[in-house]
């Protein structure tokens, strides 16, 4: 026997479920019958109690849908009228009963804007769903606007800032990048955007900025005496001069914590855009070494570096710092997937197996700056 809280209950996992569906196809599906379990006489007989509150909870209720009851001629207990169904005749009745009727019908009217302006579009409605029932009308209709101007200038190579539509900047454009590639490219009838957002929009992407120390007297002379300088790669590609040694470290304050070096540039917080490298040159005749966290993503940003620059060593990411250092390891929330990174040396390959198969521990994670920096120097400075 269902209560009317569990058909709502009921209901809200279905629309959850369901509710981008039911837009697509308003009238697929409908009506949508919910059998409320009328319960036999012997069930009567044995909770009558039970039964008759079942009933009066229904015969009291009021709301969205068209409340079917039935007779029961039984032996015992006679005629008996009972509640047998609920019937929703459209999604907007599931969405009332679920107090989702405002956003419902918010998105219902967007979409109906949307296939008159656009009638012949296919548009992604698991992505779309929230920017139609949730966007305050100014932000939804600048999301059209740029969408239509961005789908009328397939290559306009400009910065998101230079697009000439009000209330339209970088900041607003970041947040929702996801969205409108999608809308892009449902106009152009394509994949979403992605990884490929600039390129889909036709927008010149901001040049990659990275974070370099220059740990050597003699090459910041030719900086005009700069030792930390965040520039976009292709400007630090151009530069004339050829460093003996790199340094590549996870963590900011490790890389500003670094003394003076012979011939040595350092690059920190780079994370998997470690790649963006690639585009210096005069990187690859130098000495290359990685010092990043004991964890598996650790590993793979290793693995990721050294496909660019096979002679990359690491440093401090053996066994035994991990194991001296193993009280200070906190616990690595989600660690990576892939089961073989190929240019990991056998010493690294088997940490990092260790660190996947929670031998040591569960999950474990030592964080570069979890090392005492007394320890850490000395240690670094005879790996170089």
């Amino acid at each position: 026997m269902k209560l009317p809280d569990e058909v709502r209950t009921w209901l809200a996992r279905r629309y959850q479920n369901q509710h981008r569906d039911w837009l697509a196809a308003p009238a697929s599906g409908w009506p949508l019958s919910i059998p409320l379990g009328t319960p036999t006489e012997a069930v009567a007989l044995r909770q009558p109690d039970a039964v008759r509150a079942w009933a009066d909870n229904w015969r009291h209720w009021r709301g969205a849908g068209e409340l079917r009851w039935t007779e029961r001629r039984w032996k015992v207990l006679g005629s008996q009228q009972l509640p047998e169904s609920l019937v929703l005749h459209s999604p907007d009745q599931a969405a009332a009963w679920i107090g989702e009727q405002d956003r419902w019908g918010r998105a219902v009217m967007r979409l109906a804007l949307l296939a008159a302006r656009w009638p012949a579009v296919d548009w992604p409605l698991a992505t779309l769903y929230p920017v139609l029932a949730d966007y305050d009308d100014a932000d939804f209709q600048r999301l059209l606007e740029l969408a239509a101007w961005l789908a009328a200038h397939p290559q306009s190579g400009l910065y998101p800032r230079q697009i000439p539509l009000p209330g339209i900047d970088s900041k607003w454009l970041e947040s929702r990048r996801g969205v409108v590639g999608e809308l892009v490219a449902a106009l152009r009838g394509g994949a979403g955007g992605g990884g490929k957002f600039y390129e889909l929009c036709g927008l010149k992407q901001p040049p990659p900025t990275v974070r370099m120390r220059v740990l050597d007297p003699g090459l910041r002379a030719r900086l005009g005496g700069l030792d930390d300088v965040s520039a976009p790669v292709q400007t630090l590609a151009r530069l004339d001069w050829q460093p003996s040694t790199v340094l590549i470290v996870e963590n900011l304050q490790t890389g500003l914590a670094l003394h003076d070096l012979p011939g040595a540039v350092a690059f920190m917080g780079l994370g998997y855009g470690v790649d963006v490298l690639a585009a210096l040159a005069w990187i690859a005749p130098a000495a290359c070494y990685y010092w990043g966290d004991i964890d598996t993503h650790g590993y793979a940003i290793l693995h990721r570096a050294r496909t660019i620059w096979p002679q990359l060593r690491s440093v401090m990411m053996d066994r035994r710092t991990l194991l001296r250092f193993l009280p200070l390891c906190t616990t690595e929330k989600s660690q990576c997937a892939a089961t073989d990174l190929s240019t990991l040396t056998a010493a690294e390959r088997d940490v990092y197996h260790a660190l996947r198969g929670h031998a040591l521990g569960q999950s474990l994670r030592l964080e570069q700056e979890r090392i005492a920096w007394d320890i850490a120097w000395p240690r670094l400075t005879a790996a170089l």
